[in-house]
This record gives structure tokens, sequence and C-alpha cells, in this order.
């Protein structure tokens, strides 16, 4: 009863600590671990959610086996709604990066905050197991290829948590960071963390100038016009940058220097280092833009202080820093820039400060325990995200109307409730933040971001607990569906589409200039299809219910989607996905959007070609297996085996779309059902998630939501026939 049991390595001789002795605390969608010292155990019993996270045995009911598609939802959501949690959301690791956990440990040595020993013993733990079986290298996450990056940053991590140079592990480890060429051929992010720990040289980076935020907002290269996570980077990289500060050299440091290269560390040419970067690393071009802009900026940076500019930015940086921490609670807007703000606060303010203190009691936040160690998620969790799902899946099916099931959305309908966002960010023109009040983050209020689609899915969800069920109470009033509304009414950009976290800002030239090496498409914004549909079907369900509120604005803005998706979609049919594995998502979401609209497989040339496209990609056994290739390539992969996920989310498009056959549809069921256990779970299957197209993260919670909601969809629109499988 694991969510992911799918090792890379064997466990021998690796510590554990007593996973009897973890609990999970939540507060106001808060999810935080703690180690239990052993006298405190029996006063905090263990529960069902921590087990299961945890890999623990603990007592499930037993079904009999299904015979039709009702019957394995409703077992599925047996089994699923015993990890909600008590207030209300539905808790998950959100980890597979496999470069987040070194900013923290490195960022938690140089600092001196104390690593707590649980904490110490998992992480190695995780990333032993998470080390790659063949050659004991990590990648830039769990599925991916050996990497410089992943290796000499996982390698230091587990040299500062106290494992010897020699333990056969990082023998082996180290061999392969040699033969990929060494530390020196590291990309440009793992050259900022080794230079921060002083096993790297200033010198050996391009210039990350914090200069840049001095010039006017109208530069089209001012970094308040990149993507949202893309100028959080490189702030406080360019604030760390600016002042070239790195712990100070001690015996550890000294062997690190000589264990991450292959020849010894003062012969290293610095210089010649700023763009070596691994074949196995590099997932895009230089381009001669980015050679050309580092050419200048090299020579800036030998100008002394050029009219004091430098002293002047990093004060500006440090500024906006504050104002980020202070913004989102000190959780920042994820894991990278919060670790690197760490480092800001600790220089620039101390140790003993305020401001420092409030930040590290943030840390414990990113951290997740599951039955293979400790990781650290990409951002505080995906509770909104994944909640919302839990409920539209629950209505859609008829599951919510079962009497067993009222307390369940009571829970959930009270998180969304608290979760939504009440104000906008202080000052936040300045900070360069979109409006929040009214939206709903990815994960937590206090996080404070606003995104489009998980406004819109929030929305959604909402909207269907307070006028699809009579059991529930209208917990937030129109007034605040209506900020929900105008906040999504802001952020439609002039292709028609929607991006993320607001409008975009820049010109696409700016890819350019892209230095990071290993991500793409993340200087600017974009329009998404998936961003886009959601915003398309929240818009289409609320007007349902509110027909009067800024009618003409909405239909104009749901005229624009509409055309945006068409445009958007690929002549074979499909669309790309840019934040899940990949055209079936963006697939199933483009389906369902357009039938809102009122476009089905019988009136819709673009329905047609995306319904045939999904059915050209099923599988001898009924399924549907999607690899993360395809999101790196732009050219869809088959995985070597079905996945239930994908399987779900083709399955969903095509009823979605009224696709006029039932059998391949009923394949698809019968190969979702065929994977449950009899407890009504399903066990954990490859990685689900991607980010800027060559980095993926886990959905776990996908392997519960999509299924039951295929599968109680399925028997709603074919009155439930019996299944045989």
């Amino acid at each position: 009863m694991t969510p992911n049991s799918n090792l890379h390595t064997e466990e021998a001789f690796v510590e554990a600590t007593d996973l009897s002795r973890w609990r999970l605390k939540v507060d106001h969608g808060r999810q935080t671990w703690h180690y239990l010292e052993s006298d405190e155990v029996e006063n905090w019993p263990q529960s069902i959610i921590e087990k299961y996270w945890l890999g623990l045995p603990f007592e499930s009911k037993e079904f009999d086996k299904p015979k039709t598609a009702l019957e394995a939802a409703r077992n599925g959501f047996e089994f699923f709604k015993q990890l909600q949690t008590e207030d209300g959301h539905w808790a998950g690791e959100y980890g597979g990066p496999m470069f987040l956990i070194p900013g923290l440990i490195i960022s938690m040595y140089i600092t001196r905050i104390p690593i707590p020993e649980s904490w110490r013993i998992e992480i190695i733990r995780y990333l032993f197991n998470r080390a790659n079986p063949i050659d004991g290298g990590w990648g830039i996450h769990i599925e991916g290829q050996s990497t410089v990056f992943g290796t000499a940053l996982n390698y230091v991590v587990i040299r500062i948590l106290g494992v010897d140079a020699d333990h056969p592990y990082m023998v082996k480890a180290r061999a392969t960071l040699h033969k990929l060429g060494g530390a020196v051929a590291i990309p440009s992010w793992g050259k900022f963390w080794l230079s921060c720990l002083n096993v790297y040289d200033w010198e050996g980076m391009n210039p990350v100038p914090p200069e840049l935020w001095l010039l006017p907002y109208a530069v089209p290269f001012h970094p308040g016009r990149f993507w949202v996570h893309c100028r959080a980077v490189y702030l406080p990289m360019g604030y760390l940058y600016g002042r070239r500060l790195s712990t100070d050299v001690n015996p550890l440091i000294e062997s690190l220097r000589q264990e991450l290269y292959v020849q010894p560390y003062d012969t290293i040419d610095w210089a010649q280092a700023r763009d070596n970067v691994s074949s196995a690393d590099r997932y895009l071009k230089r381009t001669k833009s980015l050679s050309f802009i580092n050419f200048i900026l090299n020579i800036y940076e030998k100008i002394p202080n050029l009219l004091g500019l430098r002293q002047i930015s990093l004060d500006e940086s440090y500024k906006l820093i504050k104002y980020e921490d202070e913004n989102t609670d000190y959780l920042d807007l994820a894991p990278v820039n919060k670790v690197m703000h760490i480092l800001c606060t600790y220089y620039e303010e101390g140790p003993n400060s305020e401001a420092f203190k409030l930040a590290k009691e943030r840390l414990i936040d990113f951290m997740w325990v599951s039955s293979e160690g400790m990781m650290m998620n990409g951002t505080n969790g995906s509770q909104l995200w994944d909640t919302a799902f839990v409920a539209q899946a629950c209505i859609d099916t008829g599951l919510a109307n079962n009497t067993e099931n009222h307390k369940v959305m009571l829970k959930l309908l009270e998180f969304l409730d608290d979760a939504q966002i009440k104000k906008n960010a202080t000052d936040m023109e300045y900070c360069y933040r979109h409006p929040s009040k009214g939206a709903w983050g990815f994960s937590t209020r206090d996080q404070g971001y606003t995104v489009s689609d998980c406004t819109a899915e929030g929305l959604k969800a909402v909207l269907y607990l307070q006028n699809k069920l009579d059991y529930t109470p209208n917990l937030l009033s129109k007034e605040r569906l209506c900020q929900a509304v105008d906040i999504l009414l802001t952020m439609q950009n002039s292709d028609g589409g929607f991006a993320s976290y607001e409008k975009i800002r820049g010109p696409e030239i700016l890819e350019w200039i892209n230095p990071s090496e290993v991500f793409g498409k993340i200087m600017i914004e974009y329009s998404y299809p998936e961003c886009t549909t959601a915003v398309l079907t929240g818009l289409s369900i609320f007007r349902k219910y509110y027909p009067d509120y800024r009618a003409d604005e909405i239909e104009k803005v749901c005229q624009k989607a509409a055309n945006f998706i068409h445009t958007s979609q690929r002549d074979d049919g499909s669309w790309y996905g840019a934040w899940a594995i990949c055209f079936t998502y963006a697939s199933m979401f483009a389906l369902e959007s357009l039938a809102y609209y009122g476009e089905t497989y019988d009136n819709s040339e673009s329905v047609k070609k995306g319904c045939d496209f999904l059915i050209s990609k099923q599988r001898k056994d009924g399924g549907w297996g999607e690899a993360y290739k395809s999101c790196e390539t732009g050219v869809y992969h088959d995985h070597a085996q079905s996945q239930v996920v994908n399987t779900a989310w083709a399955l969903l498009g095509l009823m979605s779309a009224k696709y006029p056959d039932e059998k391949p549809i009923r394949r698809g069921i019968e190969l979702i059902m065929s994977r449950q256990l009899k407890n009504g779970e399903w066990k954990q299957e490859a990685i689900e998630g991607v980010f800027n197209k060559n980095v993926t993260i886990s959905y776990p919670n996908y392997k519960f939501i999509f299924t039951i909601w295929a599968l109680g969809k399925y028997a709603k629109i074919y009155n439930n026939p019996t299944i045989k499988y």
C-alpha cells in the first residue's frame, strides 16, 4: 500500500528512521512532517494517511471484484477518502526534480541551520534510493539519465550529511561524475550552488548582474518582464552573485574540491569553465545572442563598482527579496528561490535577525517523507489543485450524492473556502505581482500567488459544491465568486490564451538569452492550452449560475479562448501539454472545454480530430501510455506500458466530446478496472507531471482522482453496464 514502490536501488546498508514515529500535521492546508520522540508516540497515534504515504501496513476494507465501472469508482473513492486530511484537503508529495534538495542542504550548511538527525537519515536514504541503478548517478529528475547537474549536487549533499567519500555508493557516483567531465561541466545553476559552497570559483560563472533590476521597466529585457519563476530565481541569484560570498574553507570543502573534479582544483581555468556544460546535461544550445551578452557582461564585471551601481542594485534586489518573503509569509514562490532567500537574509541581516528566524521556520513546509525517504517538494504542496479536482470528480460521477460522502464534501468545501486568497500582495506593482484577491493558488492561501487554471478549477469546484448538492452551505458568497471571475478576466493574453501566473509581459526573443541550459521556455509567460481550457470551462459554468454578471465581457473572453484552443491544435489533432504528460493530458482538457462551449464530435472538426488522435494512440490492451519524452521532444512517445492515469485522461476527453463508439472507451475502462486492487486503490506507475519541457514532477493523487472520475463518468453516460475484464 505504498504510493510509489519503484525504487531505483537496493536499500541494503542504508540507515532509516523508525517510520512509525513520523506524523503529518495539517493546518489551513499547511502540511508538515514531524519525527516524534519515543515517549510522544502513544499520545499521537499514527493515522492511515501517514501509514499510506510511509508505506506502512494498515487495515483497509477489501471489496468483491467490481462488476461495473460505478462499483469500481465507489471502491476507489472508499479507499481514497481515507486520505483526506482533517482540514479537508488531500495531502501528497510533489517531488521528482533532483535539484531541490541540494539548494536546501547547501543553504542550511552555509548558514549553520541545524539539520535534524531524522532529516539527515531520510534524505540520505531517499537519494540512495533514487540513484541510477546502473551508474549510481542522479539526473535532473527521478526518471532521467545521470547528469553532472544531478550527480555533482546530490553527491555534495550526501557528503555534507556525513557519508564518507569511500562509501561504495559514493565511489560509484563519483566515477560517473568524472566520466561525465566532473563538476567543471555542471550547468549554470549548479555552478552557482557550488560557488556559494566554495567548491567552484565565482569566476567560472557567466554574470548574473543585479544591475538589471535598475533598468526602466520599459526595457524589453527588464527582469520584471520575465516569467515569474525565472525572475524569482534570478533575483536572489543576482544578489548573491553580486556579493560573491562563499562559505569558509574547511576540511570538507578541501576534500570536495578534490572529489568533484578530474584535475587538481588549483589548475582549473575558471574563465574557460563558464561555458563548459556536459552534453548529458544540455537541453538547449547556447545561442550567439547569449554568447555575445555574456561577453559584454564579463567585461562589465571587470569594472570596479561603476558609479556605485553594484551597491545600489544590491540594495534594490534585497528590498524586492524582503517583499517576496513578507508577501508569501516566508514561503516564497517555490523552493529554489526560498532557499536562496535564506542565504540572502543570512548575509544581509545575520543569523539572529527576526527575518532569518521566520525564513528558516518555513523550510519544513517543503519537506515530504515517503516510503523512499525524505524529499523536497516542488512547492509547499499541490493542495488546492488536487482537492479542486476531487470535488469535480465526485460531483460529476454522482459520488458526492451518496450519504456516506456528505461529510467528505463538506470538509472539502471548507478547505476551498479557506484556500481562496483574501488580499493582494503589498505594493504589488512594485513587486511585479499580479492581483490575487479572489484567486486560488496552486497550494495554500499563505503562498498567495494567483494561478489562472487553479483559480478556474477552484471556482468550478465551489460552483458545483454550492449549486449541485442540496446539503452544502453557501460558504463563498456571490461577491467572492465574482472576485475570482474578475481576476480571470484580467489574465487573457492578446492571442486569446491564458498563461499560468499572469499575462505575458515580455517578448519571446528573450528565449534567445535563456541562460539555464537545462530548462526550456522559462524566460517569459506563454499561453497554454491547459490554462486556457480551465478558464473557458470555469467561466462557462459561472455564467450558467450568474448569467447577468459581466456577461458581455465573459462572452468575448470565452470566444477568444475557444479560438485559441482551435488555433493551438496541432495538425495531427493533438494539443501539447506543458504541465503534465503530455498530449494525452492537454487533449483531455481541450476536448472538455470545447464541449462546455457546445462543440462535440458530431458538430466540430477540431473535436473530431482530437478524438481521432486519442483513438490512434490506444494500445492493444485498451489503455494509453505516454512517456515524458513527449514533453522534451514535442513528439508523441509511447511509454513501455499503458498507464492508468494516461488512460483516464484519454477516456475523459473522449467522453466529454461524445465520441460515438463505446467500444474503445469500454476497453480503456477494462484496463483501469484490471489494475485496481481489492481495497480499491491503484498502485503508483510512471511519473505524471512536467514543467519547462525537461523536468518531470509527481502528482501521485492523480491515479485516484482521474481513474475514479473516468469510471464514474462512463457509468453515468452508458447506464453502468456490466464490465468483463
